[in-house]
């Protein structure tokens, strides 16, 4: 349970509805690395202790707004005056001063050429920032750093210098070479990718000027004529780096690749730190740089193709809805028992909540998975299914249906949203029971205080 502390005296410097730490020593959402929890540890800290209201004023903007951003709003872009007012108000050396401008000019995202959409760029850029604490960015399809988020500018500063370029900075920065473990196998994997974009897009120009300019480099230039594979994306590798801004710390990361719908030339990257697995294999279980042996093939090359081709004729929603036609044909079932069989041989059905979930719908537990296969007709012959966590679908089901042979459903929805384990699945209820004992205590107890003051109102007024 989160609190609220709020000074009592009314003194607008306090906490002002700032959340403090939940029982665990854990911070809550919005503080953890945000910009609001900058923002509320630099006022606390500011000569004077500026009030909520003094600082939004010397933001420009309402005091309700400067509230939610110190609760972990995301807030618009702060102009470089918005920047220098704060800093004089907080009184921050050089070093609060770049962190302010770190956060609010270094991760901006720089729009591709040709792009005229500028609420998809807010979007994506509100992604990115979304993503914290893990480093993320954007890049194009020459791997030009389009946009990126603190953490990704705190662990590798150079994505904020003029032109930085991912291939170019892993190929041929010094400091690469002393981040990235085993270097030499990173370096093959990215000019396994030039290769596959060089077979891809063979009338690239940009594209051409990149290769030359990373094989000037003799280490890379003995990699390119000896490595005769290719590789489309570093989606879920798994590797070690010694980053600067952890003290040198080495670290096990993983990357995840993904492509905007509206803006599918470009690359949205994730990083996340995972714990380290053992010498032999990685924090995921598998042999360690086992992504080192993958290749692309061909037909890879091909689909690239066809989709180059088709992004640059097609309208972006045409393409978006051909793209989901052909996904359904590989995730729809042509009857209701062809989709309940994807629950296993032990799948559950669940007809009465599938009638209070809506006429075409039909769930299935799934308990070895701990799932809810989850199908709707679309059409006749046409079953969509979607795999679902049983607490999603307990979420839709109201109280007031808990009757009979639904109640009976619901408790092995219950027990399949809880551990596998006898003695686990026990601990969690009694842990869950004395959740709910206690919000229904706090609850009792106000309802009392506000009882009890009603009657006190009364009687002082003479009301019976």
């Amino acid at each position: 349970m989160v609190s609220n502390t709020h000074d009592a005296s009314g003194n607008g410097g306090a906490d002002e509805g700032v959340s403090g730490k939940p029982e665990g020593g854990q911070q809550p959402a919005g503080q953890y690395m945000g910009f609001g929890a900058l923002l509320h540890r630099w006022r606390k800290a500011a000569p004077g202790r500026p009030t909520q209201a003094r600082t939004a004023k010397a933001m420009g903007i309402g005091e309700r707004t400067y509230r939610k951003i110190e609760k972990g709003a995301t807030p618009p872009r702060l102009t470089h005056a918005q920047c220098e007012s704060l800093a004089a108000l907080f009184g921050l050396d050089q070093e609060g001063r770049h962190a302010l401008m770190l956060h609010n000019i270094g991760s901006n995202l720089i729009p591709p050429r040709g792009t005229g959409q500028p609420e998809l760029q807010k979007a994506l850029r509100l992604l990115i920032d979304r993503q914290m604490p893990s480093p993320a960015y954007l890049c194009d399809q020459h791997w030009n750093i389009l946009g990126f988020n603190t953490a990704m500018a705190e662990w590798w500063p150079w994505v904020m210098e003029s032109g930085a370029n991912l291939i170019l900075w892993a190929l041929t920065s010094p400091e690469a070479r002393i981040q990235y473990q085993d270097w030499d196998i990173h370096a093959s994997a990215y000019v396994k990718m030039l290769k596959f974009a060089e077979a891809a897009r063979r009338d690239d120009p940009v594209l051409r000027e990149l290769i030359e300019k990373v094989k000037k480099d003799p280490d890379v230039r003995h990699i390119w004529d000896t490595e005769k594979a290719m590789g489309e994306t570093r989606d879920g590798h798994v590797f070690r780096m010694n980053v600067p801004a952890l003290d040198w710390e080495t670290v096990e990361v993983v990357s995840h690749v993904l492509y905007p719908a509206s803006m599918p030339q470009c690359r949205f990257v994730v990083i996340t730190w995972v714990e380290g697995g053992e010498e032999e294999h990685d924090a995921l279980g598998d042999a360690r740089n086992a992504w080192a042996a993958t290749t692309a093939t061909q037909d890879d090359v091909e689909a690239a193709q066809w989709h180059e081709r088709n992004r640059v004729a097609e309208d972006a929603a045409t393409r978006w809805r051909r793209e989901i036609a052909a996904l359904a044909s590989r995730t729809v079932a042509a009857t209701p028992e062809e989709a309940a069989a994807l629950a296993g041989e032990n799948g559950v059905p669940m007809p009465e909540i599938s009638k209070l979930i809506g006429p075409d719908a039909q769930l299935t537990l799934a308990p070895e998975q701990s799932t809810v296969v989850w199908a709707v007709e679309e059409a006749v012959g046409c079953w969509s299914v979607t795999h679902v966590r049983p607490a999603t679908v307990i979420a839709r089901v109201s109280r007031e249906a808990m009757q009979g042979a639904c109640r009976a459903e619901m408790l092995q929805l219950v027990r399949a949203a809880l551990p596998a384990d006898a003695d686990a699945a026990t601990a969690r209820i009694g842990q869950l029971l004395e959740e709910r004992d206690t919000e229904q205590r706090v609850l009792r107890e106000v309802l009392n205080k506000i009882e009890n003051d009603d009657d006190g109102g009364k009687a002082q007024t003479g009301q019976s």
